[in-house]
């Protein structure tokens, strides 16, 4: 295995708070770095015992901050994967984060991208070329990784010398698609030979094939002489390569369980009806179910093939005219239940792994009687389109992922009951950690304090998991929007510092998702500035009213950000699933409003502004709620508004109360006072826990 190591000194690194040196400005820095000294020379672990294993969702947390990190050298990689090209005559390769579902996170089996890349992030596409016209023993040619600005650091730091990084949304920077299509003409132009474009047909999406296409459409155009074809390889090369270099992950085996009705709130005959009342309403006879999600909330059933997404592998494919539904998954999973519970809503099971040639033979039949499927073009994959025999129509985005987005009254008192139970966690965490890392100057590092954050999250009821890897990251990490700490390469918290959290967790009754910065010391006074600006849109968002069936965009959340000639590069709202997917189509709010998927009534989404000084500090404020109606009308239109489930009170140490108008403190008060009347009999009087709620639910005023 290629990989190179390297050992970073932490008090030589300056944007790390592990650093001694940048501790000593003051008596109790200096007592805090002295802490960190001795801990290290006398420890080997210092880490809270306590383990993630007994949880599907989970994985066991790394407990201590070992100054060591590794870098994957991919030059080896990328010779074998180049000579493996040369072999199915490929100029150009790609590599996309997705699997044949194209999930947004993926088992480790599937992260193909990462392994050839070194960047560990969950979105982005890997492009690789390889000069035609080297005839030499080492093919040559050039890597680039497109990503988003949520992991633009990251992927800076990962990233090896063999790696461009093709910032997507930035000025002048090309799409990946453009640039693997410029590469490609390049090199037909340079060897007066067609160059083809490869990709495994299973791991991209047919909307992105179409992007693909008529990227080589309109630069073919600009040169007439280059000649470049996007081929299907149906051999995954990554696959052929990766056991020379690593242990190849294994294909998840986990149990899938049912989801008791008492949770989903609706019955799956009844959510069968509706989807095939919804495929005749866009003149198609059947549809074709690939992504994960949908599947389980259709048939009320939850797995966890993928890391903190209770999902398992499926396809789902339902003829209409017949009202039959056929299950593709492996039934070797179905805990005791399962199969009882398929049985008695009419669902048929067959192999997961025979999807494809049933796909093949279905869509015959189908085209023998003049019938068509839909299908979503964002997650059928190419394969899916190449594979059917029949006419299809492409929605996006379908039946399902709309019907599943709008949560029935169950899963929305579930969703409050969720948070509420978080709420307590999370108090409680904020509580023990300033005891510990302020008042005891104990040395806490982020991914301690993830696992502590863990134990007490499995203290409540019907806890499953996390719903995604926590960012715990003390002053400069929390500038890395989706940092990650681990035992190799973390801090330790600073109470000099912002320590930003962004975690959730899995219960029966919903998915929660809250972010919040806390500060331990005395925060600078542009720290408390930046914070309330971001708490003001913040605010902003979670109070607004507006007119039903209206396209909205984020500027409300970025408002107070903009006059100050600031801003975030990330959304600002994105769907939250009911015991599914942290992130969950179609809805969200960004920059550019979406007219196709608009807010209604039950739509349960993130309200997350933020700001981030790289190499310094990143805030993020993130709240849950839904969609409901405000009981306002205006020539006969209606107006809805937002109803906040998160229960965690804001810093009130970041809070300039002299920034915010009457409305704001009110809404703050009003927030925390909730929070206090729900909370506050959990907590013994008088316990660190309570008097820390207290004080940070009293008023403003």
């Amino acid at each position: 295995m290629s990989v190179a190591q390297r050992r970073i000194s932490r008090a030589e690194c300056s944007n790390c708070t592990c650093s001694p040196g940048l501790l000593s400005r003051n008596r109790r820095s200096s007592t805090f770095a002295k802490r960190i000294s001795i801990k290290r020379f006398n420890s080997q672990s210092g880490s809270p015992k306590g383990s993630r294993k007994g949880s599907v969702y989970t994985i066991d947390a790394a407990s201590l901050c070992v100054p060591e990190i590794k870098e994957v050298n991919t030059s080896a990689r990328l010779e074998k994967l180049r000579k493996l090209m040369k072999e199915n005559d490929l100029g150009v390769y790609v590599i996309p984060s997705e699997d044949q579902h194209q999930s947004e996170y993926v088992a480790p089996v599937d992260q193909r991208r990462a392994f050839i890349s070194g960047f560990s992030g969950s979105a982005g596409v890997a492009v690789v070329t390889r000069d035609v016209n080297s005839f030499g023993e080492v093919p040559e040619g050039s890597a680039a990784l497109a990503t988003d600005g949520r992991y633009f650091t990251q992927a800076t730091n990962e990233l090896d010398f063999n790696w461009t990084l093709l910032k997507q949304g930035q000025k002048d920077v090309l799409s990946w698609e453009k640039w693997a299509v410029q590469q490609a003409i390049q090199l037909s132009v340079d060897s007066g030979k067609l160059v083809k474009i490869g990709v495994d047909p299973k791991l991209i999406s047919f909307s992105s094939f179409d992007k693909i296409t008529k990227a080589i459409e309109e630069e073919t155009k600009k040169k007439t002489e280059a000649q470049v074809e996007l081929v299907p390889v149906k051999k995954n090369l990554v696959d052929a390569i990766w056991p020379e270099f690593e242990e190849v992950p294994p294909v998840p085996e986990n149990i899938i369980k049912v989801l008791d009705e008492k949770f989903a709130g609706e019955g799956v005959k009844a959510k069968i009806t509706k989807v095939i009342d919804a495929v005749k309403e866009n003149n198609c006879d059947g549809i074709i179910i690939s992504a994960l999600d949908e599947v389980a909330w259709l048939l009320n059933l939850r797995g966890s093939d993928i890391q903190y997404n209770p999902v398992f592998y499926s396809y789902v494919i339902i003829d209409a005219d017949k009202e039959s539904v056929t299950l593709y998954a492996n039934n070797k999973k179905f805990d005791s239940p399962v199969s009882s519970h398929l049985e008695k809503n009419n669902v048929k099971v067959k192999p997961y792994e025979s999807f494809w040639e049933e796909l093949s033979k279905v869509s015959k039949s189908f085209k023998e009687s003049k019938k068509s499927f839909l299908l979503d073009e964002g997650s059928a994959s190419w394969d899916i389109v190449r594979t059917l025999n029949c006419e299809h129509v492409h929605v996006s985005p379908t039946p399902v992922e709309n019907l599943k987005a709008i949560k029935n009254s169950t899963e929305l008192e579930g969703a409050k009951l969720a948070h509420l139970k978080d709420g307590r966690a999370l108090c409680k965490f904020f509580a023990w950690l300033e005891e510990e890392v302020a008042n005891k100057v104990e040395l806490i590092n982020e991914v301690e304090a993830d696992q502590k954050l863990f134990e007490l999250r499995s203290e409540e009821a019907n806890f499953v998991g996390l719903s995604f890897d926590t960012i715990s990251a003390s002053g400069a990490n929390g500038a890395i929007i989706h940092y990650k700490p681990t035992k190799e390469a973390c801090a330790t918290i600073d109470p000099s510092k912002i320590y930003l959290n962004d975690s959730g967790a899995q219960y029966l009754e919903g998915t929660t998702d809250t972010t919040r910065c806390v500060h331990f010391g005395t925060p600078t006074q542009e720290e408390i500035d930046n914070y309330t600006l971001v708490l003001k849109g913040n605010i902003a968002l979670g109070s607004l009213k507006f007119p039903e069936k209206t396209p909205l965009t984020d500027t409300v959340a970025r408002q107070y950000l903009w006059k100050q000639g600031k801003d975030f590069g990330h959304g600002t709202s994105h769907g939250i699933g009911a015991f599914l997917n942290v992130h969950e189509g179609p809805i969200g709010l960004g920059p550019r409003a979406n007219p196709k998927n608009l807010l209604k009534p039950g739509h349960l989404l993130s309200n997350e502004p933020g700001y981030y000084e790289e190499g310094e500090y990143g805030i993020r404020i993130e709240n849950v709620m839904f969609v409901k109606p405000s009981g306002y009308e205006y020539n006969g239109k209606k107006f809805n508004e937002f109803e906040t489930v998160t229960r965690v009170p804001f810093c009130r140490r970041l809070i300039n109360q002299n920034m915010l108008t009457k409305e704001e403190k009110e809404w703050i008060d009003d927030y925390h006072k909730t929070i206090w009347k729900e909370l506050s009999g959990s907590f013994i009087k008088n316990t660190i826990e309570w008097a820390w709620l207290k004080r940070e639910t009293a008023s403003l005023k």
